[in-house]
């Protein structure tokens, strides 16, 4: 019906080229306009204004050799001002992009090894809207977006990088661990050590205290009894300890020490060894 009163719909984001006699004459803008037949206008075709999207995957061999797919994402749209060479230059307008793509990307990965690409994706993807946008734009067409969304290497690589990298974690873990027991053991090192000081500390006292006190007793002993020796007092201490370990012992169940000899006589043999030593050593210093 709108052919038969010349009267044409143009929707939004679209335009239509108008021809008269197959000679291109005007671009209509989105809504009513009249094309008279009978004079040999007519609708040539139409345009979309909108973004659209063109994924190019992409087979390249590395610096290094290694075999990836590249896949690129291509955001474009014709530019409403040069509707008519967007029309009328082109015919198959992803086939061009996709051949710039190709071109690109196989000049710029071949450059770079495998880890290269993964780091400089966002150079690549500039070098390619680079020359894609001072391409196209002679056709009438506008890059709004190019993006590297993915890179893939062959299956085997990828198997080996992922090998190489649980190895390096591996590696650091064992580290971690290894530097975690060597703490560890200084730790408990310190712990012993510091233990083993406390404990002669103790020692070094208890025998200085074992010391006064028996040279208080003997102190006392020679003052409250006249005609005492050192010598006198220091038997009866000594004979006094025998008896009370001799007592600890019989009164443990469970004791296993024994005293060769251990009669009272033993005494005055071991306050003998006692005092010799004692004497040896006044005599060495």
């Amino acid at each position: 019906m709108g052919n038969l009163f010349c009267c044409v719909q143009v929707d939004q984001s679209t335009v239509a080229i108008k021809e008269q006699f197959g000679k291109y004459q005007d671009v209509l803008e989105p809504g009513c306009h009249c094309v008279p037949w009978f004079l040999g206008s007519q609708l040539a075709g139409h345009l979309s204004l909108r973004v659209q999207q063109l994924d190019v995957r992409c087979e390249t061999k590395t610096k290094d050799n290694v075999f990836v797919n590249v896949v690129a994402s291509i955001q474009y749209r014709a530019i409403a001002d040069k509707a008519n060479e967007a029309f009328y230059k082109l015919s198959n307008t992803k086939g061009q992009i996709q051949a710039y793509v190709f071109d690109v990307i196989r000049a710029s990965v071949p450059k770079l090894i495998l880890d290269d690409v993964f780091e400089q994706k966002n150079e690549i993807a500039k070098a390619v809207e680079e020359e894609l946008e001072k391409a196209m734009s002679a056709y009438g067409y506008e890059i709004v977006q190019t993006l590297i969304v993915d890179i893939v290497p062959d299956e085997h690589v990828k198997r080996a990088m992922n090998e190489i990298n649980a190895a390096a974690r591996l590696r650091v873990a064992a580290n971690e661990k290894a530097e975690a027991e060597k703490i560890l053991q200084i730790k408990r090192a310190e712990g012993e050590a510091e233990a083993k000081y406390l404990s002669g500390l103790g020692i070094a006292r208890q025998r200085q205290a074992i010391v006064d006190g028996l040279r208080d007793s003997v102190l006392g002993f020679s003052v409250n009894v006249p005609g005492t020796t050192a010598k006198d007092v220091m038997d009866m201490v000594l004979v006094t300890q025998y008896f009370d370990t001799m007592k600890e012992i019989g009164a443990s169940s469970k004791s296993s020490a024994v005293f060769i000899p251990h009669g009272p006589g033993a005494v005055k043999d071991v306050a003998q060894q006692i005092r010799d030593g004692l004497l040896q050593a006044s005599v060495g210093h």
